[in-house]
């Protein structure tokens, strides 16, 4: 499951800031999608980088989860 998402030291490379808060306002200007978790930190899935198919589907049914990550602060 760790796959799934970027690490720290990826997410630094990506964004090129080591601060969350700074992390955070180039994901935004990059237009990738993120969520925040409890800790303050941006989570990135690994697929929305390297332009896998989107993992939010649910294929038993053929369509999107209508789950959504509450983003804090946007």
């Amino acid at each position: 499951m760790a796959d799934m998402f970027l690490s720290p030291l990826e997410l630094e490379t990506l964004t090129g800031r080591k601060i969350k808060s700074k992390q955070v306002e180039a994901l935004r200007r990059m237009g990738l999608p993120f969520f925040i978790n409890a800790c303050g930190r941006a989570i990135v899935a690994r697929s929305s980088v390297e332009g896998r198919p989107d993992s939010t589907r649910d294929e038993r049914f053929g369509a999107r989860s209508s789950w959504h990550p509450a983003i804090i602060g946007g």
